[in-house]
């Protein structure tokens, strides 16, 4: 049972597989064109991009339109049943509509595909039947070639809606490296969660200020230590006259350093020079990479001019979500 299944499973991956291959290969030969002319045609329009299909295709829709929407590009779904009951007065002259049938012949498109001629709303079709309805009304047609069905029955939509949606990551991810959509810019549309966390700058989770535990090169070693045990961060930061970062004093410089005591000693004869440090608008999953990679707990924050201007724990990481 076990192996039957296992292989059903082979199989639908193989023929979707296959129809990837397809695409992949119709891209190199004639495709190419014809997606860059959608492209260009999203990227000169100043409204949205109003995505639309029927059934799988629709379902397949709503991705694409999220996916648009969080890169860069403003986007939402119509639904094409919705679209003749007033519904079609979200598309709007300035739009560019890209509607998905794989058979070009999907009635409950014909709404939409009638009032984007009728106001010349750009209209971008997927579709595998370039003489279809869609495929002849559409202003761009990108037409995919046709594919296997994992569907044994060749009726359930697999294979093609796996091009579908293929096809459509890669118009949302050209879109995005032809507008230069910056880590900094996906941070806007992606807030929450993990990756919000990880898109987070430094200088938005750092402490600065009076929590910061900051003495001169001259201190004497009674006041770091009592600086260390005040701010609670296993670290005292030590800077010159100027200002400036000068090194850092931490719990374990105390341990191996201080074990005869620290018979007049001061900050920059215990201090480790030349500390980590990380500038206040790299991304909290930067500061992540680096904590783990140099094996510290504590990374300061510096400035342009290198003064520290706050400083990262581990544990605000952790407590952020990042790693």
């Amino acid at each position: 049972m076990i192996a039957t299944i296992g292989a059903s499973a082979l199989r639908t991956i193989a023929t979707e597989r296959a129809g990837l291959d397809a695409l992949h290969a119709a891209v190199g030969n004639g495709l190419a064109a014809p997606f860059a002319a959608a492209v260009e045609m999203i990227r000169a329009a100043s409204g949205r991009v109003i995505v639309t299909g029927m059934g799988k295709s629709g379902h397949v829709g709503r991705k694409i339109a999220a996916t648009l929407a969080s890169t860069g590009t403003p986007s939402h779904f119509v639904h094409p049943a919705e679209a003749s009951h007033g519904d079609l007065g979200m598309i709007q002259p300035e739009d560019v509509v890209v509607a998905l049938s794989w058979s070009g012949e999907t009635a409950e498109l014909a709404a939409i595909v009638g009032h984007t001629r009728r106001f010349r709303v750009g209209l971008i079709g997927f579709t595998s039947n370039a003489d279809s309805a869609l495929g002849r009304e559409a202003d761009v047609a990108l037409i995919l070639p046709k594919a296997e069905e994992a569907c044994p029955n060749g009726l359930a939509p697999t294979t093609s809606t796996t091009m579908q949606m293929a096809l459509g990551d890669a118009l949302a991810v050209a879109l995005l490296e032809a507008r230069g959509f910056s880590r900094q810019d996906f941070y806007v549309y992606h807030p929450g969660g993990k990756l919000g966390a990880q898109l987070k700058t430094v200088a938005s989770i750092m402490h600065q200020g009076e929590r910061l535990p900051i003495v001169g090169a001259m201190a004497e070693m009674a006041d770091v230590v009592a600086m260390i045990s005040a701010k609670s961060f296993g670290c005292a930061i030590v800077i010159d006259a100027e200002g400036k970062l000068a090194g850092i004093v931490t719990d374990g410089d105390l341990r191996r350093k201080l074990g005869a005591g620290w018979g007049g000693r001061l900050a920059r004869d215990v201090m480790t020079a030349d500390p980590r440090r990380i500038t206040p608008d790299a991304l909290a999953v930067e500061a992540l990479e680096m904590v783990n990679r140099m094996r510290v707990t504590a990374l300061i924050v510096a400035d342009a001019q290198d003064r520290p201007v706050g400083l990262v724990h581990v544990h605000d990481l952790l407590n952020l979500g990042v790693a």
